[in-house]
């Protein structure tokens, strides 16, 4: 599953020549500590995302292949109609995968010094819900 969220986070929040993707990022090590510290039904809405976004492009695109078999700008425009798609359930599911993109990218070091901005210090890891 890792991998199939890596593959649509990639393809949200691609690189560009001015910003890093968030291949760029430790997109793993994210994963795996959001897998580890996510409530279980946030975790199990990002991997749901993750499938819908692999499933969608027939919804999106009206081919019928999955989102890692299609070529890059078939890509981009799948990724850009399931994020504006009407249906509010598949819109959604993209965001929760966006969202999740956004955290692990947003901390990055080397993304926030694109922005001149300090590198977040360690997580001391006090705070748990459970």
């Amino acid at each position: 599953m890792i991998c199939l969220i890596k593959h649509a986070m990639a393809a949200m929040m691609p690189r560009s020549a001015e910003l890093p993707g968030i291949l760029d990022t430790d997109i793993d090590g994210f994963l795996r500590r959001m897998h580890e510290d996510a409530d279980a039904l946030y975790w199990t809405g990002l991997v749901m995302g993750a499938v819908v976004y692999a499933i969608s492009p027939l919804l999106t695109v009206f081919v019928p292949l999955p989102s890692f078999l299609l070529p890059a700008k078939l890509r981009a425009l799948h990724t850009e109609r399931l994020l504006s798609h009407p249906l509010y359930l598949l819109r959604q599911a993209g965001y929760l995968v966006r969202l999740s993109a956004g955290m692990c990218w947003g901390a990055d070091p080397t993304v926030r010094a694109t922005f001149a901005l300090a590198p977040y210090p360690a997580d001391p890891g006090t705070f748990r819900t459970s």
